[in-house]
């Protein structure tokens, strides 16, 4: 009787040190996936890593030079910045559960609603917005961040790729200085 006692109280402590370290692995990595997440929104935000960071990208930028255009069809600083925005809070506001605002699919119309009055307004918003993506990744349950995974990979590639945009129109109208990331 006693033998048998030792025998499961050892498989016991086994099956709990197995379940432990399951939990551990799982934990980490969810951890993992969630640091993933946040640096990459991070780094389209404000932390210049492999890319110039958005933040980067507008700095010291007048509202008229946000309006510029090489005349050829290609959008500005601002209508770039504008789309950004647009997107980025419109996906907040889902992880959020707020209402989102009813968008007619025209994508054409997230960049034509920008005017230079807003400029100083939409650098603003956009940099909170995006500070908040970052801190409801920072706080999202595992449930959450397999739901949104996909949706913030996508944001962060979307950003970095108008951010790219927003870099070579300033090359062009020569308001860009490589102490902002990039030659």
């Amino acid at each position: 009787m006693i033998l048998h006692s030792k025998s499961l109280h050892m498989k016991t402590i086994i099956t709990l040190s197995f379940f432990c370290l399951t939990m551990s692995l799982a934990v980490a990595q969810e951890s993992a996936t969630k640091k993933m997440l946040v640096d990459h929104l991070k780094e389209s935000h404000n932390n210049n890593n492999w890319f110039v960071a958005v933040n980067s990208s507008l700095k010291n930028l007048t509202a008229e030079q946000a309006m510029w255009t090489d005349g050829t069809g290609n959008h500005s600083v601002g209508q770039l910045a504008y789309h950004m925005l647009f997107w980025n809070e419109r996906i907040l506001r889902n992880f959020k559960g707020e209402k989102v605002e009813q968008f007619t699919g025209n994508n054409t119309e997230t960049f034509d609603k920008f005017d230079s009055k807003q400029w100083s307004d939409v650098v603003s918003k956009l940099d909170k917005v995006m500070t908040e993506l970052e801190e409801i990744v920072q706080n999202a349950s595992e449930k959450q961040l397999t739901e949104w995974a996909p949706t913030l990979v996508n944001i962060s590639a979307h950003n970095a790729y108008h951010t790219g945009q927003i870099v070579i129109v300033r090359k062009q109208q020569g308001s860009w200085k490589a102490e902002y990331g990039v030659n």
